[in-house]
């Protein structure tokens, strides 16, 4: 007999990812939402499934369309002397008092944010096959010049 019970996703938390980033520069696009662009600077990867580092160069590139912003985040990072393609897209949105806190000058508590993202990691590090073979969801939070996102792999 076959299950009609769907099956509920679980999560294993991989690593910690603490990206560095420069001011974001405003491109614009017209009406319906400004086209920004947030360089990444650096970082590191900190966590029980990999560690290394954030490398310099690529960024995030967002759209906001009112109280929700759309993320497209193109990267590189280094794990065990091996280079890894990150493609990271999502969506940002506040409530009322994160976005007091950020007009305040402060960062808002991470419960007060939907700042949810996919990932697409790409390599032919043997040792790495699990990042190009696996869905990965990110809980992501602001830090000081800093997004730090938490990656979970799909099991």
């Amino acid at each position: 007999m076959t299950s009609t019970e769907p099956m509920t996703p679980s999560l294993e938390y991989c690593f910690e990812l603490q990206v560095d980033v420069a001011p974001p520069q405003r491109i614009g696009r017209g009406e319906g939402g400004g086209l920004h662009f947030t360089p990444i600077t650096g970082g590191r990867i900190v966590g029980p499934r990999a560690e290394g580092r954030v490398l310099p160069g690529g960024g995030d590139w967002w759209v906001d369309h009112g109280v929700t912003t759309q993320l497209d985040a193109r990267y590189l990072i280094e794990i065990d002397g091996h280079v890894v393609d990150v493609v990271n897209r999502g969506y940002w949105r506040a409530n009322a008092d994160a976005i007091e806190r950020f007009e305040a000058g402060g960062i808002p508590r991470e419960e007060d944010l939907y700042y949810r993202t996919a990932f697409v990691f790409q390599t032919d590090a043997v040792d790495l096959r699990w990042l190009a073979e696996s869905q990965f969801i990110g809980y992501a939070r602001p830090g000081e010049d800093q997004v730090v996102i938490r990656v979970f792999r799909v099991v």
